[in-house]
């Protein structure tokens, strides 16, 4: 049974919501040209050369997106061109009897522990980027960052 209203009392003042005290919205928060939040299509812009280039064309004002994106494209593109390199000097030291096949299987062990290692930074870039983190490679996020005109 609902409780009598008391017209002595003043009416009942409408709910309100207190001020959210949390942190500000920082990557999370702001959204792209693309429509995306700034850290999910940063962390798309992680994936090696072709997210790169889809998203530095795409994105035109947010610079943590456009740094992701050309990191990536920088990343995929040097180790694409390592790739390669070893896949020739593979081919041509497997012409050569039993020295060039022992050496041809250490660049072949040498490969694996590079794709090992290209994972774990790929995964690191990814991480970073969709915790608004910005991260740089070693060697790689200078230079993406110069290519950018120096912009943050």
């Amino acid at each position: 049974m609902p409780d009598p209203i008391d017209p002595s009392q003043p009416p009942p003042s409408p709910v309100t919501t207190p001020p959210s005290t949390g942190p500000e919205p920082d990557a999370a928060g702001r959204s792209t040209s693309t429509g995306l939040p700034s850290n999910v299509a940063a962390a798309l812009a992680c994936i090696p050369l072709i997210g790169g280039i889809i998203f530095y064309i795409l994105e035109k004002q947010d610079n943590f997106v456009r740094f992701y994106a050309m990191q990536s494209i920088i990343f995929g593109g040097a180790w694409f061109l390592v790739g390669i390199v070893l896949k020739i000097m593979m081919s041509v030291l497997l012409i050569i009897p039993v020295i060039g096949w022992f050496f041809a299987i250490l660049l072949g062990i040498l490969w694996v522990l590079g794709w090992l290692a290209f994972l774990v930074i790929f995964l690191i870039t990814v991480v970073k980027a969709f915790t608004g983190a910005r991260w740089e490679i070693p060697y790689i996020g200078p230079l993406a960052q110069k290519q950018m005109g120096g912009a943050v």
